[in-house]
């Protein structure tokens, strides 16, 4: 029997609970990480027939990801599709400028709001929690564009708030890493299209196979940087001339250890300094 939870953790599962409770039906943005996974999970506890989770197959959707929500959903019993959303078809989008993040999330909604305008779907939402609101996260305003409801952020979990209550609840990917579209590796204003986005696909997998949990292929061009976790840069000094024969075989001149290790948003760096000081 799972541990009960801390009271501060309780009042925000029942602050969730109660937002659930409001809904009459749901069409869940699910990606197959933990956030959109608890949203999309408890969405089909509470409303069953009338929650549909819905990802989008688009080539910055790493393949494993994408097999990741379907082997959930099956296994969880949720109503699940698959659809394909259009950014890679808008120039804005394959231009990369520093507000790709709302034309990829604008294509998405814009699907979500059209099949649940169509199957009669009432209301569209996404795994957003309290901790992205301090991040550059211009796919906030698309949401806000469509109506989009952040249950977690309602709620006010925290990226740690929604691992714990994922891990009560036994979802089988309360722990995995943090994850984000492979057009994030790529430095604003660099051009996105299929064959990079494929191409940075299988420099992770390299790190991957040998065995690394928490990381990033940062695209330069011939530079490929690489980010994993502080407790793993041991593993990848060790392992330097298989990662950098695997690396380069994806397409790379040159590989890099970033010493600064993983960070999610690393690209955003500066950006978030430049709005503070603004």
């Amino acid at each position: 029997m799972a541990k009960s939870l801390k009271p501060e953790l309780e009042a925000k599962r029942a602050a969730l609970a109660a937002r659930f409770g409001e809904l009459s039906s749901a069409v869940v943005a699910y990606s197959g990480g933990v956030d959109s996974s608890l949203v999309a999970y408890l969405a089909h506890q509470t409303l069953g027939e009338k929650a549909l989770a819905v990802t989008s197959a688009s080539p910055s959707l790493k393949r494993s990801d994408l097999a990741l929500a379907k082997e959930l959903a099956a296994k969880w019993g949720m109503r699940h599709r698959v659809i394909v959303t259009d950014e890679l078809s808008k120039a804005d989008y394959r231009a990369n400028p520093v507000n790709r993040c709302f034309h990829c999330k604008t294509s998405l909604y814009s699907a979500l709001a059209a099949l649940a305008q169509q199957e009669g779907y009432a209301h569209i939402l996404n795994g957003t929690n309290v901790d992205d609101l301090g991040d550059h996260r211009p796919g906030l305003v698309a949401a806000r564009d469509f109506a989009v409801r952040s249950p977690l952020v309602d709620a006010g979990l925290s990226k740690a708030d929604v691992r714990a209550l994922a891990a009560h609840l036994g979802l089988d990917n309360a722990d995995k890493p943090q994850a984000a579209c492979l057009s994030s590796r790529f430095p604003y204003g660099a051009r996105i299209d299929v064959e990079r986005l494929a191409q940075v696909e299988r420099a992770e997998e390299c790190l991957a196979r040998l065995g690394f949990v928490q990381f990033r292929v940062r695209h330069h061009e011939d530079v490929a940087r690489l980010e994993v976790a502080a407790e793993e840069l041991p593993q990848a000094l060790r392992l330097r001339e298989t990662l950098q024969a695997e690396v380069q075989a994806c397409g790379y001149r040159f590989v890099a250890l970033d010493l600064g290790a993983f960070r999610s948003g690393a690209l955003n760096e500066g950006l978030i300094k430049a709005a503070n000081l603004g």
